[in-house]
């Protein structure tokens, strides 16, 4: 068994996918959740756990758990291997034929931040941070805070961590490429983070893979600079404080999405730990994806400004359209979430999130605070803006049923609003013709099932398939020629081997096979070979109705010599033996 078996065999792949996505339990062997990998409403998004699989019904994606580590954080084989490796404390073998130039890069940028994160921490305790420390001390973060958040400190010196990451051997193309240097003209690098409060940004898994820097000087530009994007870090996919929060989002079944760094750390520092932020920039659709993985609901709760009131009606399009649950959550006073916590309190915060109401009330009072809904005038123009976001809502019954909520709470006729909705939002009618699937026997699943199961004797079986002229027959005929295909070359019979010979359609059949729940824990020997039976015995009854017409037709046709034959084979067939099967 090479290493890559090795790790398999040892990695639990609903544990794996569970970090990533909120799988539910559907049967002994099976776990569903919503697809990480497209945008869907009901999930349909399935993981083998006896199997070692993931199949999508959606949008097909499937594979073994390295795969999904792969597609998912976007790294080489190696990196995912090494990953998994260092998950379950499995040794990498010393030799590095799995590893290419690009996991090299993005290992040596991955050790870069640690080194980074161990300078600027020292850098806050130290002489260098006093400024830092104060400015932390104002907003009311305590040293614990700052010690769990990791929150650190970049010198002024310009060129402290350059020098730090150069003594350490890494080649000044790497520093570069990190994000944490810049070049200047004349080719020598400087500290792209100067004099700024540092917040490390976390992938999923917790390891640092960029930084935002607030300035501590009213003079520095920007108030906060970000890393660009690298090797290891895609701004657009990754949200602030998530690999902290995602155990709780799943626990409460919600998510709470505020605009900054500050705002994260006040509102989980008060005990509300589902919070996230996005890093710098404005709500994007793969972030909104990745929240949905954990959960569909969403409260946003952004600062009560002009710019805060309009980045939450741009996130709410955002979110209506990846079919997130949404809620607003307001704060009186003119306070952000972080002062709001540290002012008014928890149970305060905890009171507003309780209340905060749906996205559509939300919108309405915007409406009604810019129109007046007393003329008729105003009452259309108030339905014309809550029109998009409305046209948003996939499934019609609840669009309809936001429609006769806006009605009451706008305070206009329920007639007019449902005509409107009506009229503007018609349903599409989409007619296509589907080819009728063939059906699948309960002995065709059964003896793939036992067939792709770790039993040592399956081999034994998938020998005996050869006289079994049925199996060209089946829905599932190019499975089987696909197990003979291996089986004829000694290669080994798993789900990954049969599945990598099918074209989509029959991987999809397969997922469909292994999924049934009523071949659930059918997986030995005797089982298999009863499904075997079953088949032959279909094979005999075929071949017995195909004589029998045949028959009929010689003598229709005056062929005495030719239906004595048959007769005679069919006699055989109906021997004893025969009949009894």
């Amino acid at each position: 068994m090479d290493f890559k078996d090795q790790l398999k065999s040892a990695v639990d792949i609903v544990a794996v996918i569970g970090d990533y996505v909120r799988l539910r339990k559907a049967s002994a062997f099976s776990y569903t959740g919503l697809c990480p990998f497209h945008s869907e409403k009901t999930p349909s998004f399935s993981v083998h756990a006896s199997k070692q699989f993931y199949h999508c019904f959606g949008c097909h994606a499937h594979g073994d758990v390295l795969k999904f580590v792969m597609e998912i954080e976007g790294v080489s084989f190696y990196e995912a291997l090494k990953s998994l490796a260092e998950r379950y404390g499995i040794s990498m073998p010393k030799r590095s034929h799995f590893t290419d130039e690009d996991s090299r890069r993005r290992e040596a940028i991955l050790q870069m931040h640690v080194v980074a994160q161990e300078n600027f921490r020292s850098n806050l305790a130290g002489a260098p941070g006093e400024t830092a420390r104060e400015y932390l001390a104002r907003r009311g973060v305590g040293p614990e805070t700052a010690e769990e958040f990791g929150l650190g400190y970049s010198d002024r010196s310009g060129r402290g961590l350059v020098r730090l990451l150069e003594r350490e051997g890494f080649a000044a193309d790497l520093i570069e490429a990190s994000g944490l240097a810049g070049k200047r003209p004349d080719g020598s690098l400087y500290d792209r983070f100067r004099n700024r409060l540092m917040f490390p940004i976390h992938n999923e898994k917790g390891k640092i893979i960029a930084y935002g820097g607030r300035a501590l000087a009213s003079d520095d530009e920007p108030k906060y600079l970000n890393s660009p994007e690298t090797p290891i870090y895609k701004k657009s996919h990754v949200l602030y404080n998530l690999h902290r929060a995602k155990e709780a989002i799943r626990k409460e079944d919600r998510s709470i999405l505020v605009e900054g760094y500050m705002d994260a750390i006040g509102v989980a520092e008060a005990g509300f730990g589902s919070v996230v932020a996005s890093c710098g920039t404005a709500l994007t659709a793969q972030q909104v994806q990745t929240l949905k993985r954990h959960s569909q609901n969403i409260v946003v709760n952004f600062d009560p400004d002009a710019p805060g009131a309009a980045a939450a009606q741009r996130s709410i399009d955002l979110l209506l359209t990846e079919s997130m649950v949404v809620r607003i959550m307001e704060l009186d006073g003119g306070l952000d979430p972080d002062e709001y916590c540290k002012q008014r309190g928890p149970a305060a915060y905890g009171g507003r999130l309780q209340n905060a109401q749906g996205y559509f009330y939300w919108l309405a009072d915007r409406a009604r605070a810019r129109n007046d809904i007393r003329s008729p005038e105003g009452v259309v123009a108030v339905l014309k803006s809550l029109l998009p976001a409305v046209q948003r809502i996939s499934d019609p019954v609840e669009r309809m049923a936001v429609a006769e909520n806006l009605a009451g709470y706008i305070g206009v006729d329920r007639g007019v609003v449902l005509d409107s909705f009506r009229r503007s939002v018609a349903d599409r009618q989409q007619r296509t013709v589907e080819t009728p699937k063939e059906l699948v026997r309960a002995d065709e699943k059964g003896i793939i099932n036992v067939l792709l199961s770790p039993i040592r004797e399956r081999h034994e079986l998938a020998a005996e398939l050869e006289d079994c002229r049925i199996l060209e027959q089946l829905a599932t005929r190019r499975i089987f020629e696909a197990i003979r295909a291996i089986c004829a070359a000694g290669g080994e019979l798993s789900f990954e081997t049969v599945n990598a010979r099918l074209q989509d359609t029959d991987q999809v059949l397969l997922a469909e096979v292994l999924f049934s729940e009523e071949i659930e824990a059918q997986q030995d020997l005797e089982h298999g070979r009863r499904c075997l039976d079953s088949l032959k015995r279909s094979q005999q009854q075929a071949r017995r109705a195909e004589l029998k017409a045949q028959v009929k037709q010689a003598e229709r046709a005056g062929d005495v010599r030719e239906a004595l034959r048959l007769a005679e084979e069919l006699a055989r067939l109906e021997g004893p033996r025969g009949a009894r099967a």
